[in-house]
């Protein structure tokens, strides 16, 4: 069981124009190719989580409260339903999404305004807060396309974080990118 506890509640939550601020992030890491092949490559990892409303995988988001900035926000719900924690690389942009599950007297409708991050991994925590019913997995970046639950976030995925990272260097003496904020 783990020593963290997860937010609960909407007391706290931003509301901006009908919408429910939300923010969220796509972990990421590199491991080694372990194809064989003499230039020791590296492969970029996605991790995604399962939908605790249905099927399919998820990046971790969720509410942005009042007492945190959005990279805050961000950096708790991977903390929160993935179990990791990371440096915030990147502000991969903005998506509207309507939810389902997540309607209420300031968003009628349910709508949804996600701010959406690259986290580059630090640690992977063998406890976290919903692990008892989040299970995570790590993916290649055309695997978690197939697997991503909502066209929004596979959009955020294939097009944001793709082209971003195939912007930047990878620093393979520390396995960071060359700078959290180059576009």
């Amino acid at each position: 069981m783990s020593d963290l506890v997860a937010r609960t509640g909407r007391h706290q939550q931003r509301y901006l124009d009908g919408c429910r601020l939300v923010a969220g992030c796509i972990p990421f890491k590199y491991r080694e190719d372990d194809s064989g092949d003499s230039n020791c490559k590296k492969i970029v990892e996605v991790l995604m989580i399962n939908s605790s409303s249905g099927p399919g995988l998820l990046f971790p988001k969720g509410g942005w409260e009042n007492d945190e900035t959005v990279e805050e926000a961000a950096a708790r719900e991977a903390l929160e339903e993935a179990g990791v924690r990371g440096v915030i690389m990147k502000n991969l942009g903005h998506y509207k999404f309507k939810s389902k599950t997540h309607q209420d007297e300031c968003s009628p409708e349910g709508l949804c305004k996600a701010a959406m991050f690259a986290l580059l991994v630090k640690e992977q925590l063998n406890s976290w807060p919903e692990q008892s019913t989040r299970v995570r997995t790590w993916l290649t970046v055309p695997e978690a396309a197939k697997n991503c639950r909502h066209p929004w976030m596979r959009e955020v995925l294939e097009e944001a974080f793709t082209k971003w990272h195939a912007g930047n260097v990878l620093n393979s003496s520390e396995d960071t990118l060359s700078s959290p904020d180059q576009p």
